[in-house]
């Protein structure tokens, strides 16, 4: 049963020991519904304590009718909820430029809103500052949170939320009629792609607004805004050329971020990919377990085996081969690549290299990227500005020049044609080998037992006593992404793989088990006190296969 004036029993308890914050665990009565305070901390340089506010029927119809609705409704909460309090210590967790499921704010289907936050409680000297806590938690904090409620929304607000919630709808929507259509990416008219700086990703002021080619031009349907008109990137080998500075890479970045949702005022709210796209890149140092990377590298000179390959310290070339081969064995449909983060020697070898040298053990990504697709399904966009010999592998491409895009295929396909080019040396893409991870070498567990899995921002996570470099695999965006990316990790090793089934087959489920319980899935348990934002499978993939203490039991050919 929950308690009642937080506000005078933290008056009650100033200047007692610091520890006495624990006795306030518990629920306390708002006037419109509960906070609970799920975890008090330990002393003043501890974690943040961590507190829930739920609030029945906050939330109208309309935006809790569908998933989609309901996450867009949590993040535009979350959003006006940290403009509300900045100022004040308390810590909500509303993210970045995209529209993620988090633990931090849920709206449920019968419209109750759920907030959680971190509140540092007062007391640097160990004793409780009584009165400071009880404005910060008992006052400050239910007033803002109140402002929540639909009822409380000013008009302007009520249809800011609403726009947010058809934003977020259309994307889905757009995202799903991708496949149908035969396309693995859309930019809309009038999407603005660039962002401000490369720590900044609100849009550009003042960019060009992106239009698509003429022959490229396709019409999507969606709920909420119509008939959306852009450029579909087809199925296939599509190539994004033209000079430096030009758009090109701008053009992929916006892209491979189409994977998440965005809200209004992005400027890419209308840029989707399929799911499974996945951006792949050179890795020098990375460690690969037992990787078949054979499609890239025919044989070593030591003679070691290169479809059951490992390493502690890969090259650039050998690590993009595994990244890819990794990314395929996950279910990646669509890889993308720019020139500017790949090995040259894995993207390609050119007329005059195949003279020189007549041994070479890698296999450039030239000579499989068509048969990738043609029998393995997997398309491929990639930016190219240095090698012409794409041109003759590509289905479509795409130029860009002042970030305008225009279709040049038909004229690079005549280059291609009438000019001497390389000799091609393989065929074929050989079935990806599946791998079967060891459980038990994902667990998270540090020297002392306790489990350890904490992000340092959006590159590095700490999984017991690894830390797993996650700098390389660009589509993760959220630090809170990246905690729920370790966590999902452990759930394999604890509850998902064992021992048999492969790792795709346990990203599988582990899938079925996010679809039925959402984030949560990912929890430690009701009073988990971490901010937690939903991962993709192929990010978790991705640290698994970086996680230098993993170990795979077996290959599965």
């Amino acid at each position: 049963m929950a308690r009642r004036d937080l506000a005078q029993t933290f008056r009650d308890l100033d200047g007692q020991s610091y520890g006495r914050y624990k006795s306030l665990v518990g629920s306390w009565d708002l006037r419109h519904g509960s906070l609970e305070i799920v975890r008090a901390q330990a002393d003043p340089f501890a974690p943040p304590s961590r507190v829930r506010v739920t609030l029945p029927d906050a939330a109208p119809e309309e935006l809790t009718r569908t998933p989609d609705r309901r996450r867009a409704h949590a993040t535009f909460l979350l959003r006006r909820l940290r403009r509300e309090l900045r100022g004040t210590p308390l810590q909500v967790d509303a993210g970045g430029q995209q529209v993620l499921a988090r633990t931090a704010g849920q709206v449920r289907d019968d419209g109750t809103v759920v907030i959680e936050l971190g509140a540092p409680l007062p007391g640097p000297k160990r004793r409780i500052l009584g009165r400071e806590a009880a404005t910060l938690l008992g006052e400050t904090l239910p007033a803002a949170v109140a402002t929540l409620r639909w009822e409380e929304l000013p008009d302007d607000e009520r249809a800011a939320a609403t726009r947010f919630a058809e934003t977020v709808e259309d994307a889905v929507a757009l995202r799903e009629a991708l496949a149908e259509r035969r396309l693995v990416a859309f930019v809309a008219d009038g999407a603005v792609l660039p962002r401000r700086t490369g720590v900044d990703d609100r849009p550009l002021e003042h960019a060009t607004p992106f239009a698509a080619p003429e022959s490229l031009r396709v019409t999507l349907e969606t709920p909420n805004a119509g008939p959306v008109v852009g450029m579909g990137v087809p199925e296939g080998v599509t190539l994004i050329v033209g000079g430096g500075y030009h758009g090109k890479s701008t053009l992929l970045r916006a892209i491979e971020a189409g994977v998440h949702d965005h809200g209004p005022g992005d400027g890419r709210e209308q840029v989707v990919a399929r799911a499974d796209a996945v951006k792949v890149r050179a890795e020098d140092g990375r460690s690969v377990v037992r990787s078949d990377v054979s499609a890239f590298v025919s044989h070593l000179p030591s003679g070691e085996p290169t479809d059951d390959f490992s390493t502690t310290n890969a090259s650039g070339s050998t690590s993009q081969a595994a990244s890819m081969v990794e990314a395929i064995e996950a279910g990646a449909g669509v890889l993308m690549v720019d020139e500017d983060t790949s090995a040259t020697n894995m993207m390609i070898r050119d007329a005059r290299m195949q003279q020189l040298i007549a041994t070479e053990p890698l296999v450039p990504f030239v000579e499989r990227i068509r048969p990738l697709h043609a029998e393995r399904g997997v398309s491929s966009v990639l930016v190219m500005g240095g090698s012409g010999d794409y041109l003759g592998v590509a289905d479509t491409v795409i130029m860009m020049s002042s970030y305008a895009a225009s279709e040049v295929t038909e004229q690079a396909h005549e280059i291609a044609a009438s000019t001497p080019g390389r000799t091609q040396e393989h065929s074929g893409f050989p079935a990806v080998t599946a791998r079967v991870v060891d459980p038990a070498s994902l667990d998270p567990s540090g020297k002392q037992g306790k489990r350890r899995i904490t992000a340092r921002g959006i590159d590095t996570l700490t999984f017991g006593e690894d830390d797993v470099d996650l700098a390389a695999v660009e589509q993760v965006v959220d630090r809170s992404q990246v905690t729920g990316i370790g966590r999902a990790m452990a759930l394999l090793g604890d509850h998902v793989l064992d021992g048999s089934i492969t790792l795709a087959e346990g990203l599988d489920l582990l899938d079925a088990q996010v679809a039925r319980d959402g984030v949560d899935a990912l929890r430690d348990g009701p009073r988990d006190p971490a901010d937690l934002a939903l991962p993709r499978r192929h990010e978790v993939a991705a640290a698994v296969n970086r996680l230098r203490s993993v170990r795979v039991r077996s290959l599965r050919r």
